[in-house]
């Protein structure tokens, strides 16, 4: 069996899953419809172009939330990682922030931010920035110490060392770390634009589907939600498969 046909095994047992959930009645077809009613229901929603702004809002809203959370999150995590002392500084910090679940500071944001997208992007970026600058130290602080003692053997300088060995080393772990960010900043964006004030989303979509007992439309977008996380994972894998050609 070869790759392409492994990859259909999952969205199979999934599809097999939901076929026997809902043809067994154990929930109701009313809150549970069958697939393929589903299916139809996601086809007449793209053709009528009805989700097309929201799709396109949703994903705007998540890559620049994405975009501010690797130009902070990067640089600030090479720089902790570079310094053992500077990182134990900020250790607690860093620790302390990540323990708290991104939900609970919608108020604040909303207070500083207002009912805008920027608090949007503002809660999506704190959940997802600290992924990455913790990916990133890790990533840096976890290099081969072999590489380094042969740069330092060689007569590598401080930049050298940096820019040739600690940097190209940290970056398989940089971009794990970037991965999920997106996958948290997309979650994010969708969950505040069902309860953060807004008139276009995905995540508005949602809930004005559940709302008005649109069952199917409501699950064909949440299908649609997951297929954009999809989507916008590959890119970013195929994007570090290019980059980090040596650590496949």
């Amino acid at each position: 069996m070869n790759k392409s046909w492994h990859a259909l095994i999952g969205p199979s047992v999934l599809i097999f899953i939901w076929l026997f959930v809902s043809w067994s009645n154990i929930i109701d077809n009313f809150f549970l419809p069958e697939p393929i009613e589903t299916t139809l229901s996601l086809f007449d929603l793209i053709w009528s172009k009805e989700v097309t702004m929201d799709l396109w809002m949703t994903s705007l809203r998540t890559l620049i939330s994405f975009a501010i959370t690797a130009l902070i999150g990067i640089p600030l995590g090479l720089a902790l990682g570079s310094s053992k002392k500077l990182y134990q500084s900020f250790e607690f910090i860093i620790d302390f922030l990540r323990s708290i679940p991104a939900t609970t500071v919608f108020p604040l944001f909303i207070l500083i931010f207002g009912i805008t997208d920027a608090s949007k992007i503002a809660v999506a970026v704190f959940a997802s920035i600290l992924i990455v600058i913790f990916n990133t130290t890790y990533g840096i602080m976890n290099a081969s110490k072999l590489r380094i003692l042969v740069a330092k053997i060689m007569g590598a300088n401080k930049l050298q060392m940096f820019s040739s060995v600690l940097f190209r080393e940290s970056l398989p772990q940089t971009f794990t770390g970037l991965r999920v960010a997106l996958n948290y900043c997309l979650i994010l964006i969708v969950v505040t634009e069902m309860f953060i004030g807004t008139n276009v989303g995905l995540g508005r979509k949602i809930i004005d589907f559940q709302i008005t007992y649109n069952i199917e439309a409501m699950y064909a977008t949440i299908l649609i939600t997951g297929l954009l996380g999809y989507l916008l994972n590959m890119i970013l894998a195929t994007l570090q498969n290019k980059l980090i050609h040596w650590n496949k």
